[in-house]
């Protein structure tokens, strides 16, 4: 496996990164809850986390950066029960190398962070 990715976009070598590296400023982690009851929307109450409804109604995505010092996950949790939502799953996932890549390829030239 290379140390260093390259990525080229139309003929244009867009970002030369470590893998390490790469991974942590662009790759994003998710906690997806899946919940034992359909939500027609997302209660106001929840805004501060800018969650997600999958379209079924059914499950509820939080993205969040693990640099920072606080997820927000703890706190998620406690008033996703405060409003007397119930999950009965979650689960956490990560950005891969192919994720990246796609999102990379698919911005407008010129906005690369």
């Amino acid at each position: 496996m290379a140390d260093r990715i390259g990525v080229i976009n139309q003929g244009e070598l867009i970002i030369v990164e470590g893998k390490e590296l790469l991974m942590r400023n662009l790759g994003k982690k998710q906690l997806t809850l899946t919940l034992r009851h359909q939500l027609a929307s997302i209660p106001p109450g929840l805004s501060a986390w800018h969650l997600a409804l999958a379209d079924d109604g059914y499950s509820l995505v939080y993205s969040f950066d693990t640099q920072e010092e606080e997820t927000g996950i703890a706190e998620l949790l406690r008033a996703i029960g405060e409003h007397g939502i119930e999950f009965k799953d979650l689960r956490s996932s990560e950005s891969s190398l192919e994720d990246i890549f796609v999102s990379l390829v698919h911005q407008p030239k010129g906005t690369l962070a």
